[in-house]
């Protein structure tokens, strides 16, 4: 009788580690289209940011930034600022933001306490904020996700204030 509850408790795990393991590929699997599918737009992948129950990706094009169905117009982003809890660490502003039109950005901060930093990027336009939530995994993991999306619009940002006269 024991040997028969061993074989049925041995065939469980079987059947479960065996489901688990097809789960792990089909969503590795669906991963890898999305990434693709991104890349056959002509978009570069900069990050793939734990949104929900699922990866979300921050990519970006010639002339836009795409945070899942989100698009933002790379001309259009006048400031992004690296949010930490809601509160801004740090912020790279556009010359051609038009003096005081831009408040800085501060984003009220969840009820789930202090257990973990949530860490976010704010692309601000003059029609509004857009918030790219990246995470609050551990610690590490989500400020690395942050770091990526804001040197990426911070490196445009910075592009075009080169290249362009301050708005006055």
């Amino acid at each position: 009788m024991r040997d028969l509850f061993a074989s049925l408790v041995a065939l469980v795990l079987v059947f479960a580690a065996l489901s688990l393991a097809t789960t792990l590929h089909y969503y590795r699997k669906r991963r890898e289209r999305a990434a693709q599918a991104e890349r056959s737009r002509g978009r570069r992948i900069i990050a793939e940011l734990p949104v929900g129950e699922d990866l979300t990706l921050f990519t970006e094009d010639a002339v836009r930034f795409y945070y899942g169905s989100l698009s933002v117009d790379k001309a259009a982003v006048m400031a992004v600022r690296v949010l930490i809890n809601g509160a801004p660490i740090a912020t790279v502003t556009s010359t051609r933001a038009p003096q005081g039109a831009l408040q800085p950005t501060s984003v009220d901060d969840r009820p789930d306490g202090i257990a973990r930093d949530r860490w976010d990027v704010a692309l601000e336009t003059l029609e509004g904020t857009t918030l790219v939530e990246c995470g609050a995994v551990r610690e590490r993991v989500s400020q690395e996700l942050a770091r990526k999306v804001f040197d990426a619009v911070k490196a445009d940002v910075e592009r075009r204030n080169a290249s362009t006269t301050p708005l006055r």
